[in-house]
């Protein structure tokens, strides 16, 4: 006795989110990064995370000013807005 399968019809609606993330610096150069930068975070040239203490304050070390999210259908872009540390600044996230 054969055996009769029958499939209804399933429609999958597949609805792919592309994530983008950006660092922005203060002079306005975007370069993609990783991922979700947390706001206020220190970051160095390259968009990773540093994390107190600091080994001295002679080092560029960027501070997460500004958050914006754009998105499009499909497409969500992250832009993480920088502002450039000075050495002073940096004092008190050194050892």
């Amino acid at each position: 006795m054969p055996i009769i399968a029958h499939f209804s019809a399933i429609r999958y609606d597949l609805i792919m989110q592309i994530n983008e993330f950006f660092i922005v610096f203060p002079e306005g150069d975007v370069q993609e990064v990783q991922g979700r930068l947390p706001f206020n975070s220190l970051v160095d040239m390259n968009g990773n995370v540093l994390y107190p203490p600091l080994p001295t304050n002679k080092m560029i070390v960027f501070k997460v000013d500004g958050i914006k999210t754009e998105e499009r259908t499909g497409v969500s872009e992250t832009y993480h807005f920088l502002e450039l540390l000075s050495a002073e600044e940096l004092l008190e996230y050194v050892r």
